[in-house]
């Protein structure tokens, strides 16, 4: 990968998680993608570096609840308007949801709710960017690039974790309200 005429090396590592293998790849010294799945991208080098271990520690933290946001820098690829909507959706409360309708209104495109799943279909960084909490408008489970399934357990499992330490269960609605 080049930026500016300089070569910047790709590492990655795999690591197992509660959501099954992912593969985690940096360049320098911030995450580009995660990858449900094991892969071996070509252009990487198979090597963890403090960038990466930091990325398996705070997921881990995350999946055992321990963490509800992360700290690990990021960089992903994407267009003007899909990192927009990265940077947007990454300011969604742990444990709240937002429907793609409410993200398009909120980054300026009222009218851009099937260009927001587009962008959140393309989330090269799934989790860390949390597009499981952009649901359809009526709260139904759409596209997720780990599979419907997963995404139903990240938001049972932040429900969970936010019922166990606050009671009730009501935080889910917090968003919206």
């Amino acid at each position: 990968m080049h930026r500016k005429g300089v070569y910047m090396a790709l590492r990655y590592a795999v690591y197992d998680t509660l959501a099954g293998d992912v593969t985690i790849i940096s360049k320098e010294k911030a995450l580009s993608n995660l990858i449900f799945g094991v892969l071996d991208p070509a252009e990487a080098i198979n090597e963890e570096n403090i960038c990466l271990y930091d990325a398996i520690m705070e997921l881990n933290q995350f999946f055992f609840g321990q963490r509800h946001s992360f700290d690990i820098p990021l960089d992903p690829d994407g267009t003007p308007f899909e990192k927009k909507v990265y940077e947007y959706v990454s300011t969604i409360p742990y444990g709240s949801t937002k429907t793609y309708e409410e993200v398009a209104e909120a980054v300026g495109e009222p009218r851009g709710a099937r260009a927001v799943l587009m962008a959140l279909n393309r989330n090269p960084l799934p989790v860390f960017i949390p597009c499981h909490r952009v649901v359809g408008k009526s709260g139904e489970m759409m596209g997720y690039v780990g599979g419907l399934e997963l995404k139903k357990k990240l938001l049972h499992l932040e429900a969970a974790n936010l019922d166990r330490h606050f009671g009730n269960g009501s935080f889910v609605q917090m968003a919206r309200d």
